[in-house]
């Protein structure tokens, strides 16, 4: 993306994360992004294109934060080595990515439920799920590294629980009680749900 486009996406993401799906035109992003009016429409020439710029810099997003993340795995044994897989390690390093997605970059998130949303109506859209192969790829090289006998079933169960997990704490009842995102104690808590589910997953 260009940096033109990349400030009118990150607007349209602003716009869907506070004014839901319905709230997305062209204008109200000319209107975040302070940029003359007609602006977006030149760079998105209908909505379906606006639709699929957010979708395409979310992906991007997640993918930078994914990235970022993967020096911490680097640390997991393998399968059959001397010392026993860190679980404690990598769900922390997983913990600090789901926290991230609920405090600095909660609006992502949110725009991301949205646009998965809009796509149960708009099959058009549904390429909006392929953007979530990534995770679960990262998720079954993790499992078979810590000898997972399913890899590919046991992947799909652990990125399951953990958008669950994501999904309950920011939008659905467990926000209610839980920590606030962004602090300690808020990735403390999401480390022992992850921690949980690994050892489930993998019968430790």
């Amino acid at each position: 993306m260009t940096q033109r486009v990349t400030a009118l996406a990150d607007a349209a993401i602003h716009v869907v994360a506070t004014r839901g799906m319905r709230g997305l035109t062209h204008r109200a992003v000319d209107a975040r992004a302070g940029v003359p009016p007609g602006s977006t429409s030149a760079y998105f020439r209908t909505r379906k294109a606006l639709v699929e710029g957010v979708v395409r810099r979310l992906a991007d997003l997640d993918d930078a934060d994914l990235d970022d993340a993967e020096p911490s795995y680097a640390g997991v044994a393998v399968a059959g080595a001397d010392v026993p897989p860190d679980l404690d390690r990598l769900a922390e390093a997983v913990a600090r990515v789901l926290d991230h997605w609920m405090s600095t970059a909660r609006e992502r998130t949110l725009a991301r439920y949205a646009c998965l949303l809009e796509a149960t109506h708009h099959p058009e859209l549904r390429g909006v799920l392929t953007h979530g192969e990534r995770p679960r790829a990262q998720a079954r090289a993790l499992l078979a590294a810590l000898g997972a006998e399913d890899p590919e079933r046991q992947g799909r169960e652990l990125v399951a629980f953990v958008d669950g997990l994501v999904f309950d704490r920011l939008v659905g009842a467990g926000a209610l009680g839980a920590p606030a995102p962004g602090t300690a104690a808020s990735r403390a808590e999401l480390a022992a749900a992850v921690r949980a589910a690994l050892r489930g997953v993998l019968g430790k």
